[in-house]
């Protein structure tokens, strides 16, 4: 029997929606944070992110803007992996949700990633879980050096 499960990571972060939604929306930003990617934030643009190849998985991650609401919402679907990996790197289709709600101090940031379907994607799921974890940490890094300063919850 199949169940699915999704990673859920949040965060506050000391900076505006606006500056947040910048580094998860422009391409050389997420390579800081993420993965080297030729992103768009436009529904329906097909983007790949690129990691280290994997058994049989080539390391390519195909995606697709679903949803672009800024600076609140950003979902997008993430399918990668191998039918002939039966662990590393198994076929994995699922999608990510970024979600930005103002708060006192800054913006609370909140990461789904959703549609890993066990026992066939456990493997990416616990490599995965705490590797999203960190990419909210990254973000907070790379929002500081592209926006100056170490929080800044002015929009501008």
């Amino acid at each position: 029997m199949s169940e699915t499960r999704a990673i859920v990571v949040e965060k506050i972060l000391p900076y505006a929606p606006e500056k947040i939604w910048r580094t998860l929306t422009q391409s050389d930003r997420i390579a800081k944070w993420l993965m080297p990617n030729d992103f768009a934030a436009d529904v329906g643009h097909r983007f790949t992110f690129r990691t280290r190849p994997m058994g049989d998985w080539d390391g390519v991650v195909h995606c697709e803007v679903l949803q672009c609401d800024p600076p609140h919402l950003l979902r997008y679907s993430w399918k990668g992996g191998s039918d002939a990996n039966a662990q590393a790197g198994s076929r994995l289709n699922s999608e990510v949700t970024w979600t930005l709600t103002p708060v006192e101090g800054g913006t609370h940031l909140k990461m789904v990633h959703d549609g890993f379907v066990f026992p066939g994607n456990r493997f990416a799921y616990d490599a995965m879980s705490p590797g999203w974890g960190r990419v909210l940490d990254g973000i907070a890094r790379v929002t500081s050096e592209a926006e100056g300063g170490t929080g800044n919850v002015s929009g501008a």
